[in-house]
C-alpha cells in the first residue's frame, strides 16, 4: 500500500492524495485547484503528476475549490471512474464548479487582453462547462455514516467534520489479502466546535493511518462573543464614523452565510447600524438557497433559531446581487455600506474589482474573515503589504486592513486535538500532516507529540510513502 502526496503538502491548497492498494487500485482523495500566487501554480494546475485515466475512484471530502476545483480537469484528461461525496457536497459542486469554469474564462479574457498587448501567448482555460457537467455525472452520493462496499477490496464511509455543509472525514477499510484490513482516515478540513450553524465534528472509528489537515496548527481562535462585538465595532468605525465602505472577501458558502447570520441576529437585537449590506456574488446567492435545503448538516440551536426567524439569511437593508451591472454600480455608490463578495482569498471573481476600486481610500476597511495563503491577495493584505498588484497593476494600500479569526472554517490546534482524542494514539502507525504551511505544521507536530501522538510525519509535494504491512 502506498500514499503519494501530490497537493496540499507543506502548503494550504490543491489537495490531492493518491492511495494505491496492494491490488493496484488507485484512489484519489480530493482533486483541488492550486490557488494563490505561487511560482509553479500554472504547471501544477495544467499538468497532473499521475495519469488521470489510471485513477479508479475519487473520494471528495468537501466542495471547496482547493479540494474539488480540478475534478473537471481530471475528467477532461481521461478520468472516467466514480466520484464519491455526500449529497450536500454534490449540491455545492453543481454550482461551485460551474462558477469556477465561468470565473476562469472571465478572468482570462481580461488577462489575455493584457498579454496580447505585450505580445505574449494567450492562456487556455483549464476546463469548460461541458467538462463540469461530465464530472457531475460521475458523482455518487453517500450519506454520513452509511457504509459502502466500493468493491471486494474497499469499504468507505463518511462522518461529518463540521467545516462546510456536506464536509466529511473519509474512512477507508482496505483489504490486504490476508483477512486483515488497513484502516485509513483522511480528515479533509476540520471544522469548529460550537459553530453557529454547523454541527460539531463527529468522533470516528479507530484508524491505522491518519492523513490530517493542519491549517491552523499554530494558533487559537478568539471566542464567538468577542468576534461578534468586534465585527459590529468595525462596522460602526468604518461605516458610521469614517462614512466609508467595509469590503469583506468571504467564501461563498458558509462563511458568507455565517456573517449574514451574525448581522441578522444583530438586527433582531436592534444593535445593527442602519446601513445597506450587499452580498455581491451569484455563487453566494445560489449557495444560500442550497444551505436552506440541507438541514441535516445544522446544529440544533440553529434549527431552533430558524423556527423563530424563518429566514436567518435575510433582513431589512440586505440585498443579494447577481447582475453584473448592479455589481459595477456598487463602485459608484457614495454612501457607506458593507460589501461581502467571493472569493475568500480575493484571488478571483468580483471581490478583486471591489478591492481594486476601494483599496486606496483611507475611509474604507477591508476585513479578512478566514484563511488565506500568504501568496494570495487576501494573504498579502493580511500580512501588511503596503502595495499590491491587482489585474497586473500596482495599488497603494491606504484602506484599513482588519482580520477576524473567529469566522475561519478551520479548527485551531486545540479543537483539532480535541477531535482527535477519540482515537487510541498508541494504535496509530503513522499520522501524516497535510494542508498547512511548513512552519505551522512543525508547530502542530510538536503539539500532537505533547498530546501523545508518537509517529507524526510531514510529507513534501510529490513524496510517496509505503505503508508498513499489518
Amino acid at each position: 500500500m502506498q500514499i503519494q502526496f501530490y497537493g496540499a503538502a507543506q502548503m494550504v491548497t490543491g489537495s490531492k492524495h493518491l492511495i494505491t492498494t496492494p491490488k493496484g487500485t488507485k484512489i484519489l482523495l480530493d482533486c483541488g485547484l492550486v490557488q494563490g500566487k505561487m511560482s509553479n501554480k500554472e504547471n501544477m494546475n495544467q499538468f497532473f503528476a499521475f495519469n488521470p485515466s489510471e485513477i479508479d475512484y475519487v473520494i471528495l471530502s468537501h466542495a471547496h475549490i482547493d479540494h474539488s476545483g480540478l475534478l473537471p480537469k481530471l475528467v477532461k484528461d481521461g478520468f472516467n471512474g466514480l466520484i464519491f461525496c455526500t449529497p450536500a457536497t454534490k449540491s455545492l459542486c453543481e454550482i461551485m464548479l460551474l462558477d469556477s469554469a465561468f470565473i476562469q474564462n472571465s478572468d482570462l479574457k481580461y488577462i489575455n487582453k493584457r498579454r496580447k498587448k505585450k505580445g505574449l501567448e494567450e492562456i487556455e482555460s483549464l476546463y469548460d462547462e461541458q467538462d463540469v457537467k461530465q464530472t457531475l455525472d460521475l458523482m455518487q452520493e453517500l450519506d454520513y455514516e452509511h457504509h459502502l462496499k466500493i468493491d471486494k477490496e474497499i469499504n468507505l464511509h463518511f462522518t461529518d467534520v463540521g467545516h462546510l455543509i456536506g464536509s466529511a472525514a473519509v474512512h477507508l477499510d482496505i483489504a490486504l489479502g490476508n483477512r486483515k484490513r488497513t484502516k485509513i482516515t483522511f480528515t479533509g478540513d476540520i471544522g469548529r466546535y460550537k459553530d453557529p450553524i454547523l454541527r460539531d465534528p463527529q468522533s470516528f472509528r479507530q484508524c491505522d493511518y491518519l492523513i490530517c489537515e493542519s491549517t491552523y496548527g499554530d494558533r487559537l481562535h478568539p471566542t464567538e462573543l468577542d468576534a461578534e462585538a468586534e465585527l459590529l465595532e468595525i462596522i460602526r468605525h468604518t461605516c458610521v464614523e469614517k462614512k466609508g465602505k467595509l469590503i469583506i472577501p468571504a467564501f461563498s458558502v458558509d462563511r458568507t452565510q455565517e456573517i449574514i447570520f451574525t448581522l441578522d441576529k444583530a438586527v433582531n437585537k436592534g444593535i445593527m447600524p442602519n446601513i445597506k449590506v450587499f452580498v455581491d456574488s451569484p455563487l453566494s446567492v445560489k449557495a444560500t438557497n442550497i444551505m436552506r435545503k440541507h438541514q441535516e448538516c445544522y446544529r440544533e440551536e440553529f434549527v431552533a433559531y430558524v423556527n423563530k426567524d424563518s429566514d436567518p439569511f435575510g433582513f431589512k437593508n440586505l440585498s443579494y446581487i447577481s447582475d453584473v451591472e448592479k455589481s459595477k454600480a456598487l463602485n459608484q455608490l457614495a454612501e457607506p455600506c458593507i460589501i461581502i463578495s467571493a472569493s475568500g482569498m480575493a484571488e478571483a471573481g468580483r471581490i478583486k474589482h471591489h478591492i481594486m476600486n476601494n483599496i486606496e481610500n483611507p475611509k474604507n476597511t477591508i476585513l479578512m474573515v478566514g484563511y488565506a495563503t500568504p501568496e494570495s491577495l487576501a494573504g498579502k493584505l493580511k500580512n501588511g503589504e503596503k502595495r499590491v498588484r491587482i489585474f497586473g497593476e500596482e495599488f497603494n494600500v491606504n484602506a484599513e486592513i482588519k482580520y477576524l479569526g473567529y469566522y475561519s472554517a478551520h479548527a485551531d490546534y486545540h479543537e483539532m486535538i480535541q477531535w482527535l482524542n477519540c482515537l487510541n494514539k498508541k494504535k496509530i502507525k503513522e499520522l501524516f500532516l497535510v494542508h498547512g504551511e511548513l512552519d505551522t505544521q512543525l508547530a502542530f507536530k510538536e503539539k500532537l507529540e505533547q498530546a501523545g501522538f508518537e509517529h507524526v510525519y510531514i510529507p513534501h509535494t510529490g513524496e510517496g510513502v509505503t505503508l508498513a504491512k499489518s
